[in-house]
């Protein structure tokens, strides 16, 4: 769900957040755990099944951003941090720019995202937590 102002000003200023037009902000919830998958049908051994303690190839983070990437095509995720979280759910907030704002074309600091090869960028695994993954910039 889209928010009106970060909940940790501090944290999104670091990652890039300007309180201006074209910058906007997104919570996501994420379920916490491991993956599921479906008790065996055939007659075998359940610990050879192979389907206790399945771990994602993603982290939850990288789950959120990509999420709020799809209901948000018209902007470009540039990074998120941490918010909270309980039991059963993480929560995240994405900062997301839009990339055909003209305050964003004009700002010299952020307008490197308004390049054509910045398209879909966290769905090809660019932000921070997609390169994570990779095991990039380590």
């Amino acid at each position: 769900m889209r928010v009106e102002k970060p909940l940790r000003l501090r944290r999104a200023r670091s990652l890039g957040y300007k309180a201006k037009p074209g910058f906007t902000t997104a919570r996501v919830r994420v379920r916490r755990g491991g993956l599921r998958k479906s008790a065996p049908v055939g007659g075998r051994r359940q610990s050879h099944a192979g389907f206790t303690r399945k771990v994602p190839a993603k982290s939850m983070q990288l789950i959120g951003e990509e999420r709020v990437g799809k209901a948000y095509p018209n902007l470009e995720v540039l990074n998120s941090y941490w918010v909270g979280e309980d039991g059963r759910y993480k929560w995240f907030e994405v900062i997301l720019v839009d990339p055909h704002h003209a305050g964003i074309q004009r700002d010299t600091d952020i307008n490197w995202i308004c390049d054509n090869s910045q398209q879909g960028r966290v769905h090809r695994g660019l932000t921070s937590a997609g390169k994570k993954m990779r095991g990039l910039g380590h």
